[in-house]
């Protein structure tokens, strides 16, 4: 392997862990808005209805949100292929189901089903808040995010699909959180078992908390 090639790789790698951290940040930051709506509706439509209209988090933080996600798929597709190419002999012999574990063989697959997922949270609140907002020009509704939340949520089959969404968004950060501190360079004998504590503590309990507010919100809708 030519020293350009692996300089690259690792440059690669290095940003595809530094979206990771952004969208890490970004899922932490989304759980607590919409935990909200568990604890108080006006507090959740007042804080939604300022994510929802400040021109900083619309016309910057929202691009950029975009691009990050955009980018973490595509980058860990070319990376999974990469590393594919670079062994064409299968791992028959190797035994991986011994030396890594399924999330670390299988993170291409758990990212597609999240993004899949983003399609239909996409479908159910981004683009109605588009249409609302850019083309209707409905920009001043600050009581709209609880009632539109509550009747997503009213729907068993739809809440049953984020469910199933959230437990692969688990097993992909179960390997993605610490996978990211590893590839930007962080490993320390001391510090790196306290990181995957920690990413064992935010990759089952954010997803859980999403099924909470899901399941919750179902159950008090009717």
């Amino acid at each position: 392997m030519s020293k350009g090639f692996s300089t690259s790789s690792v440059g690669r790698k290095i940003l595809m862990a530094l979206s990771g951290f952004f969208l890490l940040i970004f899922l932490l930051q989304h759980f607590v808005i919409n935990f909200l709506s568990v604890i108080n509706s006006e507090t959740f439509n007042e804080v939604s209805h300022f994510m929802g209209t400040n021109g900083l988090i619309q016309f910057v933080m929202q691009p950029i949100l975009l691009f990050g996600v955009v980018f973490h798929l595509g980058m860990g597709i070319y990376l999974d292929f990469k590393n594919k190419a670079a062994r064409p002999i299968k791992y028959a012999m190797d035994k991986p189901s011994e030396n890594s574990s399924w999330m670390s063989r299988n993170m291409i697959i758990t990212g597609i089903m999240v993004m899949l997922f983003l399609g239909l949270h996409f479908y159910d609140f981004w683009i109605p808040e588009i249409i609302d907002k850019f083309i209707e020009g409905k920009w001043d509704e600050p009581t709209k995010y609880f009632p539109h939340l509550v009747h997503k949520m009213s729907d068993p089959i739809r809440v049953g699909i984020y469910c199933a969404s959230f437990i692969f968004l688990g097993l992909h950060l179960l390997h993605g959180f610490q996978s990211s501190f590893q590839s930007a360079g962080f490993n320390h004998n001391k510090y790196t078992p306290i990181i995957k504590q920690l990413g064992n503590i935010y990759a089952i309990g954010i997803p859980s908390g999403f099924v909470f507010i899901a399941l919750f919100h179902l159950l008090t809708s009717h």
